[in-house]
């Protein structure tokens, strides 16, 4: 059964519950109990120390700048944080976990009871809780491949170990993958904006794991969940849901009994299979980290952390949607991130007409970036050279077609606007006796369509516009020109 979207005559009987978990590494200089560097793509066991491999007698020291970015995550994520929370040892024996435990917190998390609202299907907003986020420290990597003898060893490198880590544990108030997906889109968004982790899921720096079962419409108890783990991508965990819903009340209808497992997914196959029963939960003899002390966040650090808290994505759309008179599509564009909508803002506030810079950012540059796979940091025609092309059009010095045709040059040559602009220097035609004599060449070579116009299609005023147009090469003044071919024809 190849992944797709649920049937509606499916979630006409069943009603999926989902919950996810998301690991998410802090953006730190040095790893959560060490000193080590906390970087990704250094050469195998070369970070590494014997704090964060657990050497007998190493003693870990609480990283205060993963504090600092924890309780920011909480915040923007609207959690209450602890005073006091608490640091335990989670035993597991893995080959990637030298220590042969975790450092996590458990029953004394750092923070609980947040929330991210979602939009809905029917254009509305959904809130989805958030049970906890709690610190702790990574594992190594086990590579599987990659080597000549891949086939009968497995390498371990130890770097991760000990990186800075925040679990965010949502309540299972997720009902449909697609919800899943915007929640996810929504938290990522919100973390980078903070800029506690860079949310890079090829390196690892995001992770989700999702818990997803079904029950009959109506029913209050849940049904028997499976765990969806190591799925890289927000596109691939919605596939891997809609693939496990289905696959689940496949099972039931068909008089077996789900089981509850955890599951791999495979996005070339677009299915999940099973990776090990948890038919029992692991008892991982969780107690208080001995070498480390309750973590305390005194109301100073909660005070500082509030002040330094950028505006969020939300608020920051509300607030451009309203400032700068664009549409909801466009402020999710321009607040993409918070690098962009930065860089947006700087160079609006000097333009004659920020609107203007937004249309000219999001009508004639972006798609000309994604025709060419660049991002906007390296785009040839800079925020300023926006911001004059934007105010050349403002003054009516250059027509639209002029500016496409200037922007056409400036990606073909990778050369900014206003070069390009010195060089070719378009002029308009403003002088309105000028435009005149055009008019009434047009007008005196469309006689049936001035016939039209007179007779009351009004829209016939746009033909001879157009044709004014290409007889000036676009250089005829749109706004004089409309004026003065409405004038003539009424005339």
């Amino acid at each position: 059964m190849a992944s797709a979207a649920i049937s509606s005559d499916v979630l006409a009987r069943y009603e999926p519950v989902i919950g996810l978990e998301v690991h998410v590494q802090l953006l730190t200089a040095t790893k959560i109990f060490c000193g080590c560097a906390n970087r990704f793509g250094a050469e195998p066991n070369t970070n590494i120390c014997p704090v964060c491999i657990g050497l007998p007698g190493a003693l870990p020291v609480l990283n205060q700048k993963a504090v600092e970015f924890a309780v920011l995550a909480s915040l923007a994520l609207n959690c209450e944080v602890r005073e006091r929370s608490v640091f335990a040892r989670k035993n597991y024996f893995y080959p990637d976990s030298p220590k042969g435990y975790q450092i996590s917190q458990f029953d004394k998390p750092l923070s609980e009871h947040g929330w991210i609202e979602v939009p809905t299907a029917d254009g509305g907003t959904k809130k989805i809780g958030i049970t906890r986020i709690h610190m702790e420290d990574d594992a190594g990597k086990s590579i599987h491949d990659g080597f000549a003898d891949s086939a009968t060893r497995t390498y371990v490198d130890l770097n991760r170990c000990g990186t800075p880590l925040i679990e965010i544990v949502s309540e299972p108030d997720i009902r449909t993958p697609e919800e899943a997906f915007e929640y996810l889109t929504r938290l990522k968004e919100i973390l980078l904006y903070t800029g506690v982790s860079d949310c890079n899921m090829e390196e690892g720096s995001l992770r989700c794991d999702a818990n997803v079962s079904v029950r009959p419409r109506g029913q209050e108890k849940f049904g028997t969940k499976a765990e969806v783990k190591n799925v890289n991508s927000f596109k691939f965990i919605r596939a891997a849901l809609e693939y496990e819903i289905e696959r689940q009340v496949e099972v039931i209808e068909s008089g077996g009994k789900v089981v509850q497992e955890t599951r791999l997914y495979n996005a070339d196959q677009g299915r999940t299979y099973s990776m090990r029963s948890k038919e029992q939960a692991h008892d991982y003899r969780y107690f208080p980290e001995p070498d480390l002390p309750p973590l305390v966040v005194s109301p100073e650090l909660l005070s500082e952390t509030k002040k330094r808290m950028p505006e969020l994505p939300e608020a920051r759309r509300a607030r451009m949607i309203a400032e700068y008179e664009l549409s909801e599509r466009d402020a999710y564009t321009l607040t993409a991130s918070r690098a962009f909508a930065d860089r947006f803002e700087t160079a609006a506030k000097t333009a004659r007409s920020p609107r203007r810079v937004a249309n000219l950012l999001l009508s004639e540059v972006t798609g000309r970036l994604k025709a060419l796979d660049l991002e906007v940091e390296n785009s040839p025609v800079s925020m300023a050279g926006i911001v004059e092309a934007a105010d050349l059009l403002e003054e009516g010095k250059i027509s639209s077609k002029q500016l496409k045709q200037l922007f056409d040059i400036c990606f073909e040559t990778s050369e900014d606007f206003g070069p390009v602009y010195e060089r070719e220097k378009p002029q308009q035609i403003t002088d309105a006796g000028a435009i005149e004599k055009m008019i009434d060449e047009v007008i005196a070579a469309n006689p049936k369509q001035v016939e039209q116009y007179r007779a009351g299609k009004k829209t016939m005023a746009g033909f001879f516009v157009g044709q004014v147009m290409r007889v000036s090469k676009g250089q005829a003044n749109p706004g004089l020109l409309n004026e003065l071919v409405t004038k003539k024809l009424e005339g």
